[in-house]
């Protein structure tokens, strides 16, 4: 598995984000994102679906001839998280607040101590 050039975890080799510390993998030439390019003379950007509905922010739009985020508009878009990604972002909060379940533990302990005497 690589690591991710962040926090140097080990990371799945299809995350698109590394999930402990978010940073975006396929800047950094992550094996898990697939190159597409365009095949003919036409863009990619013109069958895209993220050029359709205004939300692509790659800067060679509209004349890009390869893409990590291209989305044929003719395909059926898919859910953009699974429960394994929910699972983890799960995780991965418990974990980053910690600090603050165990100081709300330690006061409910205090306060229980003050109550029973």
């Amino acid at each position: 598995m690589p690591d991710c050039p962040r926090c140097h975890q080990s990371v799945d080799t299809t995350a698109i984000t590394c999930p402990y510390c978010r940073t975006a993998l396929k800047a950094h030439g992550h094996p898990g994102m697939t190159l597409y390019r365009a095949t003919g003379a036409e863009p990619l950007c013109l069958t895209c679906t993220y050029h359709a509905d205004d939300s692509c922010t790659f800067p060679k739009r509209p004349d890009a001839m390869d893409c990590t985020l291209y989305h044929d508009r003719a395909q059926p878009q898919t859910p953009a998280r699974s429960n394994y990604v929910r699972n983890v972002t799960l995780k991965s909060w418990f974990r980053r607040n910690l600090t603050w379940f165990v100081l709300l533990g330690l006061v409910l302990i205090s306060l229980l101590v003050a109550v029973s005497r």
